[in-house]
């Protein structure tokens, strides 16, 4: 199976691009499922604030039965872990994951949540304290699949991919920028679980904003290009998510709608 939406939804700049310009906040959701054909979503605001019961049930009320939630975890698992600027030890981050479960527990009782997605930031280096760290996670979020994203380039190995096989953890196969020190594309699986994450390739991407970091279009050429991995990555797994980060005025949606139509094209189910 293949699923295929955008990290996030709900943009202003989608208005007139994506959404039509009068559409509030509250009926995007519903729009993004039914107007523009997406059956997955992958939830962000989740970093910034922990998720809440209130809030995932009313975004399962908006949604149809077959639709699905993947969900980012909240810095406080994956960035703030440190004591100290210097990041020689790690906190004990247990009591957030609690939090961060009680908040999705909607989406795991209605069969609704994907995976959870630990995506790590640049300077969450391949040592031994990490690779423990990673351990913990799994074990915090007990028996919910879960996949993690890395930003550093040294986790791109071997090493790295056998230790996520034996411990039955995701890969995020990422699409970003071709730069010194980013993690390259690599069609690697190492759960039933396969996980790609377009965020682009603006080269200005270590001295943007955010908003400038994802603002990338990818073309059409571009976007085919991925089609005979996604074909061999579907053979070697049992569910492929594929989702676009690059948000800017709509990009996500439009090229993860012209994806879904090149998928069909190609004769991969959907």
């Amino acid at each position: 199976m293949i699923m295929i939406g955008t990290s996030g939804f709900q943009f202003d700049d989608w208005r007139g691009d994506v959404y039509p310009e009068k559409l509030r906040k509250t009926d995007m959701l519903a729009y993004y499922e039914k107007e523009l054909g997406f059956n997955v979503l992958e939830v962000n605001y989740t970093y910034y604030t922990l998720p809440s019961p209130r809030t995932f049930d009313g975004m399962l009320r908006k949604t149809s039965k077959d639709f699905s939630f993947v969900v980012r975890s909240h810095k406080d698992m994956t960035h703030d872990i440190w004591s100290g600027e210097r990041r020689t030890e790690l906190k004990d981050t247990s009591d957030v994951f609690k939090k961060f479960l009680y908040g999705i527990k909607p989406l795991v009782d209605a069969g609704s949540l994907g995976c959870v997605l630990l995506q790590f930031p640049y300077y969450f280096y391949p040592v031994p304290a990490h690779y423990d760290y990673l351990l913990k996670c799994k074990d915090n979020l007990s028996a919910l699949d879960v996949v993690v994203e890395f930003r550093n380039r040294r986790w791109a190995g071997q090493t790295t991919f056998d230790f996520l096989r034996k411990n039955e953890l995701g890969f995020c196969i990422v699409d970003e920028p071709r730069l010194p020190g980013l993690v390259p594309l690599i069609p690697e699986v190492t759960s039933e679980i396969a996980y790609f994450r377009f965020h682009g390739r603006n080269p200005n991407w270590f001295n943007a904003e955010k908003s400038e970091r994802y603002d990338y279009n990818y073309t059409d050429a571009e976007l085919k290009e991925f089609i005979p991995m996604i074909h061999d990555i579907r053979n070697r797994t049992k569910k492929v998510y594929l989702f676009f980060n690059n948000c800017h005025k709509g990009q996500a949606a439009k090229n993860a709608a012209a994806m879904k139509n090149f998928i069909f094209d190609s004769k991969l189910m959907y």
